[in-house]
């Protein structure tokens, strides 16, 4: 099992393509310098219907971060890329919102 570091943004960006390459063309390059880190996975919203009655998330963005291990991660937080992301939000285009961090122990099923 990994462990995943999700970043979610939840809310609204002034221009909604540029803040998603911001995070993928230049924010990724910040990421891929934290120790141990073994992947980036950037999930954006898509149109789509289900015919069931379901409560839609909102997100703007969610970042997936993937690590061998819960220790990996903590090392990967404690970091200097780490604080150089951190820094580096503050280039992003204006976002309304909230952003959320979780880790979570993953597990492929299928």
């Amino acid at each position: 099992m990994s462990v995943s570091y999700l970043v979610s943004y939840a809310g609204t960006s002034a221009d909604g393509n540029a803040f998603h390459a911001r995070y993928r063309d230049a924010h990724a390059s910040i990421l891929r310098g934290m120790p141990g880190i073994e992947s980036l996975i950037l999930h954006r919203p898509v149109a789509w219907r289900d015919p069931f009655s379901v409560n839609p998330g909102g997100l703007h963005l969610m970042a997936q971060l993937v690590f061998a291990s819960s220790a990996a991660l903590d090392a990967a937080l404690a970091s200097e890329a780490r604080r150089r992301a951190r820094a580096d939000f503050a280039s992003f285009p204006p976002f309304t919102g909230s952003v959320f961090h979780q880790a979570m122990e993953s597990q492929v099923v299928f």
